[in-house]
């Protein structure tokens, strides 16, 4: 369910449950906190999904079985938001609900031109992730992620980029090759040097 793949020092994380829109479940949740936590060492994280969408959100099977309020949603935002060196969402479709977290957690999102965003938490009758709703209004202003979360608004990649949600469009679809690109410099650096411009990037 989820494929990890280490070149030089580039980790990337795929999503692998194409034939359910890469629904998470429990256990992909654990497994992709725990390899996140393992990756530490890496200079780049990439986090993608395989097929047209990067994921759907919970499995809602999952969530009649407490997934929504399970802590694995903070541990795996936290652990990524706290990864020393560069993290790329490479979003190679449609990012829905309880996912949007990781790929807030990012350092960088970009995005296939036919990517939506919604986090249709009000209409579920769900909270968001603690963490998501303060990282999303850091991205794009209270009032739009107000629009994403309480008016349930589904955001195409046009209007994510002008929000500020994500950081590009890869027009010709090949959003691995454009992390590969991303991840280049940061991947030829020491480790030291990564760590200490990631650090004087971060909010104070």
């Amino acid at each position: 369910m989820i494929d990890i793949a280490q070149s030089g020092t580039v980790t990337r994380l795929t999503l692998q449950r194409p034939d359910k829109a890469n629904a998470l479940t429990a256990d992909m949740m654990a497994m992709l906190a725990d390899a996140v936590e393992a990756a530490r060492d890496a200079h780049v994280l990439i986090l993608t999904g395989a097929g047209k969408v990067f994921s759907a959100g919970m499995d809602l099977d999952a969530a009649k079985d407490g997934l929504a309020t399970s802590p694995v949603w903070e541990r795996l935002s936290g652990a990524i938001d706290a990864f020393p060196g560069l993290s790329i969402a490479a979003l190679n479709g449609t990012v829905a609900g309880g996912a949007t977290g990781m790929v807030l957690a990012c350092d960088v999102r970009i995005a296939v031109p036919q990517a939506r965003f919604f986090y249709p938490v009000m209409k579920l009758g769900f909270l968001p992730q603690p963490s998501d709703p303060a990282r999303l209004a850091a991205l794009v202003g209270p009032a739009r992620a107000r629009l994403i979360l309480l008016a349930g608004q589904k955001i195409p990649a046009e209007a994510a980029l002008q929000f500020g949600l994500i950081d590009e469009i890869v027009e010709d679809g090949d959003v691995l090759a454009r992390a590969d690109a991303l991840a280049e410099d940061a991947a030829a650096a020491t480790s030291d040097h990564v760590r200490a411009i990631k650090a004087m990037c971060a909010f104070h």
